[in-house]
């Protein structure tokens, strides 16, 4: 399979740099995979095509405000650090930005604590030590890491949020999730649509392109995950009922058919630990039966995972079609709903 295969022209008008307002009012291609017509909606009338008995999963991690700027110690050059993963009280793996980061290098983070390097990783990454816990500094210290394709947004960093998000731990939105509102989610659970809670905590290599020149020889992203027994369980009750499990955004996706790969049996069950899934076309799904989610990167493991779903062919001529339309691409873009 030829990573080029996923590639597709996006002039960058089509790259959102702000989210709509209301959150609920992007636009919303449905794929109905049964049919050979897409439709063109508003985000707000997704409740049209929810069941009563349906199980709207999504993931309620929060975005911490992982970018923070530092100077080196001694001489003062400025450095800036992405968390990336957790290790521990004190220790973080960072992408960092700036030259002579080698093991023992200290540094001073503005309004923060010292650090120091205490091992080098491949590329830009390094493992953290900080003098203290750097959680309670977040808020003085730490800025929101919009993508890189979002430039000078100065807007409120809450749009880069879930309204339901609860769980902080991700250097990256479930950017599918942005879309609802409040009042969006009480009008599904109206119709009979009950709610499930899962949690991945979201790297930024969410946004890396594959490539290498087969997108079998590409290493994906691991990230941590968790689907609780209660979730578990709504899943197993929706499969026994007839009723669909509608997965808000790739980052829900990957966390349900990785529990799935973990379980023993034909049945869900609740899982805990780090996902190096990679789905690709010829991936049979034993748990989602529906997908909402944006407009995904040329090239990219997302853009991947959603044709695997519904069919490279068909979502690239989708994407072209939402070009000719003029819909908004990438985290504060449109959205689709793949059936």
């Amino acid at each position: 399979m030829k990573t080029e295969e996923f590639n597709y022209d996006l002039p960058e008008r089509f790259i959102a740099q702000e989210p709509v307002e209301p959150r609920d009012h992007s636009r919303l291609l449905v794929l109905d995979r049964s049919k050979e017509e897409l439709e063109h909606r508003h985000f707000y009338e997704v409740a049209d095509y929810l069941r009563p008995g349906d199980l709207l999963v999504v993931n309620d991690t929060r975005v911490i405000p992982a970018r923070f700027y530092a100077k080196k110690l001694p001489g003062g050059g400025k450095i800036e650090l992405l968390l990336l993963n957790k290790r521990g009280d004190l220790r973080w793996e960072c992408l960092v930005g700036g030259s002579g980061m080698k093991a023992g290098r200290l540094f001073d983070v503005e309004k923060g604590p010292q650090g120091e390097v205490e091992e080098v990783l491949d590329g830009s990454r390094r493992v953290l030590r900080f003098a203290q816990p750097l959680e309670p500094f977040f808020d003085q210290a730490g800025h929101t890491p919009l993508p890189p394709y979002i430039r000078n947004y100065v807007g409120d960093p809450e749009r880069y949020q879930t309204v339901y998000n609860r769980a902080p731990g991700s250097a990256a939105a479930p950017t599918a999730g942005l879309h609802f509102t409040p009042e969006l989610l009480a009008r599904a659970q109206a119709k009979g649509c009950r709610l499930a809670r899962v949690e991945l905590r979201v790297g930024l290599d969410t946004f890396a392109p594959v490539v290498e020149e087969n997108a079998e020889d590409h290493h994906i992203h691991r990230e941590w995950c968790q689907l609780d027994e209660s979730a578990a369980e709504m899943i197993r009750q929706t499969k026994r009922e007839g009723g669909r499990v509608i997965a808000v955004g790739t980052t829900t996706v990957r966390t349900l058919e990785s529990a799935c790969q973990q379980s023993n049996g034909p049945q869900v069950q609740a899982f805990c630990g780090e996902t190096g899934l990679f789905i690709t076309p010829g991936y049979a799904f034993r748990c989602v039966d529906a997908i909402i989610t944006n407009f995904h990167l040329p090239k990219s493991t997302l853009l991947m995972l959603v044709s695997a779903f519904a069919g490279r062919e068909r979502i690239l001529n989708a994407y072209e079609i939402a070009k000719q339309k003029g819909y908004r691409f990438f985290s504060f873009g449109d959205a689709m709903l793949l059936l």
